[in-house]
């Protein structure tokens, strides 16, 4: 039913008009006709707020059926506060189009919803909201996962997002170089001579140059989910979900050389020692690739060189995957004994070559 064109009227005073326009009988008594009604007169701002509070109860499922990580739903979140609600946030549900859709992803690529944002509590203070292809993609992607809520609670009928294009993200095959990788180990190795510098942060990158593991998989991992005897560490909770991993003698030594803390039971524990892993590493890495030469270098480079160097040596893309658990690989959770040795064998020899590259050898 339209009542008229959305802007004069506030919401509000929308869902009240259309519940008297509905029949003089219903006078706004009808619980199921105003329910109705409500629904059909969401904003997207309250349809986010509502997706993340049944998502962050565990009432929204992602990969494998499973609900989604609170560190997924915190990036969404993220671009839903800084993108989704300042540009479209007052439009009704119910009448976004493709069209809009478009022109959603044109305004977030031109940066028309970036800006400086003041955070209260934080110790920085500021976060820098940028707009660009990246954060069109993937703002546009949890704006989908968002209104594929609607489409299941019966809000819409058909996800606007669907069959639209969305902007290319560059390829990021960025690699390091033999030099590189010297100039990587010899900036490790100095912040681990300095008594100023995190011990946590050293063996984080260095971990995870050598077994190809994701930066947040380091950081977060456990002692019980290290097997030095075994040779493999078994994430609880990777991003595909569980995934066991070879670990090469080189990588099995810089776990060897750990101290395990009873009270904390993470690798890499937060110096308070208070049950959390350590939290620093984006500022240290940031430092320590700077110091190293290294600009423009990211962890997620650290794990495609490791893929890189997998390659050169001759591995197959499935081995390579295999090491680094994609989920493609079809190693996941358990494989057999003789594929152990195998992909152990493999991760082993791509974790030496890397080390020898650290080290300038």
């Amino acid at each position: 039913m339209t009542i008229g064109r959305h802007g004069p009227l506030t919401t509000e005073e929308a869902r009240k008009l259309a519940i008297k326009t509905l029949g003089s009988t219903v006078q706004g008594e009808d619980p199921q006709l105003e329910r109705r009604t409500r629904r059909k007169s969401l904003t997207v701002s309250e349809l986010v707020d509502q997706y993340f509070k049944e998502a962050e109860k565990g009432h929204v499922l992602g990969r494998g059926g499973k609900p989604k990580k609170s560190s997924t739903l915190a990036t969404d979140k993220s671009m839903a506060e800084a993108h989704i609600k300042p540009l479209i946030g007052r439009r009704l549900v119910i009448d976004l189009k493709r069209a809009d859709i478009v022109k959603f992803i044109r305004d977030v690529q031109s940066g028309k919803s970036a800006k400086a944002k003041q955070l209260s509590g934080k110790l920085r203070g500021r976060v820098i909201v940028a707009g660009g292809s990246g954060s069109a993609t993937r703002t546009v992607a949890a704006l989908g996962s968002i209104l594929s809520y609607a489409v299941g609670d019966g809000i819409i009928e058909t996800n606007p997002t669907h069959g639209v294009r969305k902007p290319a993200i560059g390829k990021r095959d960025r690699r390091l170089s033999p030099d590189e990788f010297k100039a990587f180990g010899r900036a490790l190795d100095a912040a681990s001579a300095d008594e100023t510098k995190p011990w946590q942060g050293v063996g984080i990158l260095r971990l995870a140059a050598l077994t190809g593991c994701r930066i947040g998989e380091v950081e977060n991992l456990k002692w019980t989910e290290v097997d030095l005897a075994g040779e493999v560490l078994q994430l609880e909770d990777s991003k595909t979900g569980k995934s066991v991993r070879p670990l090469g003698a080189a990588a099995r030594a810089v776990l060897a050389r750990l101290n395990r803390h009873p009270d904390n039971p993470y690798v890499f524990p937060a110096a308070t020692l208070d049950g959390r892993p350590y939290a620093g590493i984006k500022r240290f890495y940031r430092g320590l690739f700077k110091a190293a030469g290294l600009e423009g270098i990211t962890p997620h480079v650290l794990r495609h060189s490791f893929a890189s160097v997998g390659a050169d040596l001759g591995f197959t893309d499935s081995t390579v995957g295999s090491c680094l658990g994609h989920s493609g690989s079809g190693i996941t959770s358990r494989y057999t004994h003789r594929l152990d040795s195998v992909l152990i064998a493999a991760a082993d020899k791509i974790a030496a070559e890397i080390e020898r590259q650290m080290e300038g050898r």
